[in-house]
């Protein structure tokens, strides 16, 4: 425009007060919409917008409120506990986007941490590249250009989310590690383009769907602890004997049992174990970790070994007092130890006592019938034939109780070392 329209009529635009209003406009985060308009003499043969929106006169700028949801900053502040960096790209005003990215918790002080589109233009990738993981908020940036800074991210080995709902945006999708496309706003190239979509357009589902995620994650690391040590347990018990000059401890028809009840229905109930504590206060994992990465391995291997020694242990105690149903209490001691694991290992550092029975009804519901099945097999005579088990005594009963209680007393004893290796040590006061 070189015109506008004042209380005397048209004038000549004097750019400099207007550009201020409008920068004050945009620093109260509001987004500054100008309106123009142009009077013809009869209708233009061409209404093109290219032919038409142009020579306009400027008759005044107007803020529109555009605020941001008011779970977004909690969600930014979830995602910067859990290791994660959000970014702000957008086409807005710099200034608006400054404001709005302090509000919800994006931008934390000034710095160069706000770049616009026309920077970014003038910086090469590598001088890019140099910069990118200081920049917070993008402004006035082009769909085109959100490629650049997702490619640019990933070549400083970062592994990128990205949100977008324009056609133009499909290549930054397509090339994000995930492309999130918006279900309500998004187009149907975007959505094609992208790894998931975004049924309600919600920042803070993002946010949800990671703590989903890491829930998920951390319960299938903890069947695969559960089930791969209780065969461990199975094998050293079994392999072990032999060696110590021991009878076999253990028929197939027990290894059977526990496979099937005991390794198989508390297994199952570890998909219901809520979210730990401090899931959303720890950095990401890495994405080619193995998943015995973090101790798991480990922990296979160490409480299998316990479990292994602690039945061959009750085989050789019972054998030399000439116990007859040593069989029947090895059986049960391995069964038990593996009910007293599934306990402990609810969370990675978390005590059982403080987590509570009741925070997993199905589990607790698993080992109550896993448990009421195991003294079946013992107590009922017509299972005895079967399982080759005979009733045992209130005290060797007793007996077997304390003895399978050694795992669950180890593992919770290695929580609290690693409980006290993680606790941070106070700040020092300067």
């Amino acid at each position: 425009s070189e015109k506008v329209y004042t209380s005397r009529g048209q004038e000549e635009i004097d750019r400099p007060p207007i550009l201020e209003i409008a920068d004050r406009i945009a620093g109260d985060g509001l987004r500054a919409l100008g309106f123009g308009l142009r009077v013809w003499d009869g209708l233009p043969d061409s209404l093109l917008p290219a032919e038409v929106e142009t020579g306009l006169i400027l008759i005044g700028i107007v803020g529109m409120m555009d605020p941001p949801r008011t779970e977004a900053a909690e969600a930014v502040a979830l995602c910067r506990a859990a290791g994660i960096r959000p970014v702000m790209i957008t086409g807005d005003h710099p200034l608006t986007a400054r404001v709005i990215a302090k509000r919800i918790g994006i931008l934390e002080g000034d710095g160069k941490a706000v770049l616009t589109g026309r920077e970014l233009d003038q910086l090469s990738l590598e001088e890019f590249e140099n910069r990118v993981e200081e920049i917070q908020v993008y402004a006035r940036v082009a769909p085109e250009q959100k490629l650049k800074i997702v490619t640019a991210l990933q070549d400083k080995g970062q592994f990128v989310a990205m949100t977008g709902d324009g056609v133009n945006d499909a290549p930054a999708l397509k090339r994000a590690d995930i492309g999130i496309a918006m279900g309500i706003t998004g187009t149907d190239v975007s959505k094609e383009a992208s790894h998931m979509i975004l049924l309600d357009d919600n920042f803070a589902t993002i946010v949800k769907t990671v703590r989903e995620g890491r829930r998920i994650f951390d319960n299938i690391r903890k069947f695969i602890k559960y089930t791969m040590t209780s065969n461990s347990g199975e094998i050293w018990t079994i392999f072990l004997a032999p060696f110590l000059g021991l009878p076999i401890p253990l028929l197939p028809i027990h290894i059977l049992w526990i496979n099937l009840v005991t390794d198989g229905v508390p297994g199952l109930a570890l998909a219901a174990e809520p979210g730990e504590k401090n899931i959303m206060r720890r950095p990401p994992r890495h994405p080619p970790e193995s998943i015995f990465a973090r101790g798991l391995g480990v922990h296979i291997v160490w409480v299998g070994l316990l479990m292994g020694a602690v039945s061959i242990l009750t085989q050789s105690w019972f054998i030399h007092t000439s116990q007859a149903h040593w069989q029947t209490m090895v059986f049960t001691v391995l069964c038990l130890s593996q009910m007293g694991h599934v306990l402990a290992i609810r969370s990675e550092t978390e005590s059982f006592f403080q987590q509570g029975a009741l925070s997993n009804k199905p589990l607790l519901g698993a080992i109550l019938l896993t448990l009421a099945l195991q003294m079946a097999t013992i107590y009922l005579p017509f299972l005895n034939p079967i399982f080759k088990t005979e009733p045992l005594s209130a005290w060797e009963l007793i007996v077997t109780l304390l003895l399978s209680s050694v795992v669950f007393l180890a593992v919770e004893l290695e929580k609290t070392i690693k409980r006290r290796k993680r606790t941070p040590e106070r700040p020092k006061v300067e």
